[in-house]
């Protein structure tokens, strides 16, 4: 068995510790304003959508499994798919606010993940937010149970260490305004693509109508409250990053 170097852990314990929860700097206006021109053409820009989106599923079947777990439902698998599609499966009552709550959480889970990323942007901690965002992945992983997934939550969860570890943080800062402005705008396109799917009858058990079949109303009310939600997620997030850095 290979010894544990104890101290030596500790350090880089202490290391992250001591830079997730110190303030830095905020960018220059127009580096705030660059992060989000850059996050903008991935969401537009069909071919490089198409590689970023698996984030956006990452974190859509990621609310999924946080709201069933505080819901109370049991939280079995997490599979991510390479046509950027996902499943989050969980066990517990079929009918009733728990199932509503959780098939609800996902495609307003990324806007909600990015509206509270541009509040830590705003009170400073943009690398406390690469490493917030390191755990998360770490959370998810253990749930996951397909070889894509696998692959996907760690080539995300890689990059951010090594943008944490490596980087200044002048850079660390840039990359954590890109993610977060790219989790904003990322999912609301979602939004459109579902309903686009509905229109063509090819998404019958979408969560939207998953949804209707749950409570009786009908899934294109479903569809207006997630564009409500990411969209109005999107606007306050971009008030508090473009607006003062509050210390």
């Amino acid at each position: 068995m290979v010894p544990v170097n104890v101290s030596g852990v500790k350090d880089v314990l202490a290391r992250i510790w001591e830079a997730a929860t110190s303030p830095v700097p905020a960018p220059a206006q127009e580096v705030v304003l660059a992060a989000g021109l850059v996050a903008l053409a991935v969401v537009l820009v069909g071919p490089v959508w198409r590689t970023a989106r698996h984030v956006i599923t990452i974190a859509h079947e990621g609310a999924h499994a946080l709201v069933a777990t505080l819901a109370g439902r049991r939280l079995d698998a997490i599979r991510l798919h390479s046509d950027t599609s996902g499943l989050t499966i969980t066990a517990g009552r079929p009918r009733g606010f728990g199932m509503v709550a959780t098939t609800f959480a996902g495609y307003v889970g990324p806007g909600l993940v990015g509206l509270g990323a541009a509040w830590l942007l705003r009170a400073g901690y943009a690398v406390g937010l690469l490493w917030l965002l390191v755990v998360m992945l770490a959370l998810v992983l253990f749930k996951i149970r397909n070889l894509f997934g696998l692959w996907s939550v760690l080539v995300a969860g890689v990059g951010l260490v090594l943008v944490s570890w490596f980087l200044d943080e002048p850079a660390q800062a840039a990359v954590a305004y890109v993610v977060t402005w790219f989790l904003l705008l990322g999912a609301v396109r979602p939004v459109f693509e579902l309903q686009a799917q509905r229109a063509r009858r090819a998404a019958r058990q979408s969560d939207a109508d998953q949804l209707a079949r749950l409570t009786g109303l009908p899934g294109l009310v479903w569809v207006a409250v997630f564009l409500v939600v990411t969209v109005g997620a999107l606007v306050l997030g971009a008030v508090w990053i473009v607006g003062p850095l509050s210390l």
